[in-house]
């Protein structure tokens, strides 16, 4: 049992990485770029092993993974098609495009992502709570982080608004020292803060459903709790060490530590609420981000 228990650790391990953009980061690193078709590359590996899953049945635990996997990884090619399309550009892009109808134009092709992993969730799992798709205990105990401060009794109800600041706060620093305020531009960003708040809650929506709950309600029960956390954490840091905010390095390690403390908040209050909350608010910080360099141009 523990030699199953292992070695499906270690493939569902290999997987994400390979899946991850940690292949396009260190190509990008020795080659200067990543080879086309990396994208689809990787959605060919999931397939292919979604397609052993069926053939063999030491990797069986790991098909409920791989499909959501698949259907996720489908989506985002589908979505990408999409946004690159000139209907699509002509209507949500160009140097003329106002702040909200650009993102606006972003999240509805983010959403379809987000829908198609739900749909792929409800079908391996049928039922909502077995995919976090339910408010959750919001004042479950808190299993102790003895280098985080967490002691022995702790509750979500409190750490959680804790966190929430704090992470608010870590996040701002960073990215506040980075965006240029323009003379004037405090007026159009005050114009812009219903289209942050509302961007802000999709997308934490949408990442906390294809980046923690598909992992989560696919592997916890395979590989373990600590085993799951940590995976996500790394797939969900190495989707931001190219493109996040702040990239790199630090972006990497804030958004992975990020990633690990909302699913730990899923997989404690077995729900949605938390690690939706905590992740919206931090995403509030970083798109007034936006908003300041959207009224700045």
């Amino acid at each position: 049992m523990k030699n199953d228990r292992l070695r499906l650790t270690v493939l569902a391990w290999v997987l994400i990485l390979l899946v991850s953009d940690l292949s396009d980061v260190l190509l990008k690193a020795a080659f200067g770029r990543a080879p086309d078709g990396m994208f689809w590359m990787k959605s060919g590996l999931i397939g292919l092993g979604l397609i052993i899953s069926f053939l063999g049945k030491r990797i069986r635990p790991l098909r409920p993974f791989l499909f959501v996997f698949f259907i996720f990884f489908l989506a985002l090619g589908l979505t990408s098609w999409a946004g690159k399309t000139a209907w699509w550009a002509g209507r949500f892009g160009g140097p003329a495009v106002t702040f909200a109808r650009g993102f606006l134009g972003l999240y509805i092709l983010d959403t379809g992502v987000a829908v198609a992993v739900l749909a792929a969730l409800w079908i391996v799992k049928r039922r909502r709570s077995a995919f976090f798709m339910v408010k959750g205990d919001t004042s479950a105990g808190i299993e102790p982080v003895r280098w985080l401060g967490i002691p022995e009794g702790g509750s979500w109800r409190t750490f959680g608004w804790i966190f929430t600041l704090a992470a608010a706060a870590a996040v701002a620093i960073p990215t506040f020292l980075a965006v240029p305020m323009a003379k004037g531009a405090a007026g159009r960003i005050a114009a812009l803060i219903p289209a942050v708040l509302f961007f802000a809650a999709i997308n934490a929506f949408n990442e906390e459903v294809y980046y923690r709950a598909s992992v989560l309600a696919t592997l916890a029960d395979v590989i373990g709790g600590g085993q799951t956390l940590l995976a996500g954490a790394v797939f969900f840091g190495m989707a931001h060490y190219l493109n996040g905010s702040p990239p790199g390095v630090v972006g990497f390690l804030m958004t992975g530590f990020l990633g690990w403390l909302l699913g730990k908040s899923m997989l404690e209050t077995k729900g949605f609420l938390w690690p939706w909350f905590m992740h919206f608010v931090p995403d509030v910080v970083v798109f007034a981000s936006y908003a300041a360099v959207w009224a700045g141009r």
